[in-house]
């Protein structure tokens, strides 16, 4: 018999399974890669509840003797604490996202490829194709990298940190939240210094010859050597940040 089965029986078992998939449900509805427009609903599910049945027998031990003659109200605050837990270490991940997006959006602009509208990946707005080819690959390496079990087992290890039923702490929560953007905005920085130095150096060389020549236009001019030059560091650089940055998100998948 598989260990908790012989305690949790009927309804119990499938009000332990549901609450296990509350809380993966949530996590993956939000996280990277999995939560993308671009899956469709039904596969989410699918993948959400196989993923919960999977990994119910080692975590039905933890229900046990918890909810038997459980009132309807502490069911429900159980099934909305759990969906928020999942949906806050969803959320927790999918920041890494929201700062690449950010920092690469800004920076696209910098060099010229802001006007180039390309296809959005982890949203539904348009983003300059130089940061959708820059997100894009950022999922697919997750992929690749097999990162997408180790979510599946810091899901697991989070009910020895988070037990079921009772979730985070407001205060604990936005400690977290806050110190996760300062980590992400790090790491996305650290990622994108070589572009934004190379932006503020070639603008201001292009206004100092601006100046020295007004009659010229010196930006319209310029414009393609700066993009082609952008391109160059994209080339050269495109590795060692891309492997920053899954290395970045590895940490915290690790760490929780």
């Amino acid at each position: 018999m598989i260990p908790g089965f012989g305690s949790l029986l009927g309804g119990d078992a499938f009000l332990a399974t549901f609450l296990i998939f509350c809380r993966i449900g949530g996590c993956l509805l939000i996280v990277p890669g999995f939560s993308s427009p671009r899956v469709p609903a039904q596969v989410r599910l699918l993948i959400a509840g196989g993923v919960s049945l999977a990994v119910t027998p080692l975590l039905l031990p933890l229900f046990q003797g918890r909810l038997p003659g459980q009132a309807p109200t502490d069911t429900l605050a159980w099934i909305a604490s759990e969906s928020v837990t999942g949906l806050l270490i969803g959320l927790l991940g999918r920041i890494f996202i929201f700062v690449l997006e950010t920092v690469m959006n800004a920076v696209s602009t910098m060099v010229g490829f802001g006007s180039m509208p390309g296809t959005p990946v982890e949203g539904s707005d348009a983003i300059p194709a130089v940061e959708t080819l820059i997100v894009l690959s950022a999922v697919a390496l997750m992929f690749a990298a097999d990162l997408h079990w180790e979510l599946f087992r810091g899901l697991v290890d989070s009910y020895a940190r988070i037990p079921p039923g009772e979730g985070f702490g407001t205060q604990t929560a936005l400690v977290r939240l806050a110190d996760q953007i300062g980590e992400a905005f790090t790491l996305a920085l650290r990622i994108a210094a070589p572009f934004i130095i190379y932006a503020v150096a070639v603008n201001l060389a292009a206004g100092f010859v601006n100046k020295l020549t007004p009659t010229i236009p010196v930006y319209f001019i310029a414009t393609p050597f700066v993009m082609f030059g952008a391109l160059l560091l994209l080339y050269y650089l495109s590795s060692e940040f891309m492997t920053q940055f899954l290395a970045g998100y590895l940490a915290w998948l690790r760490k929780g």
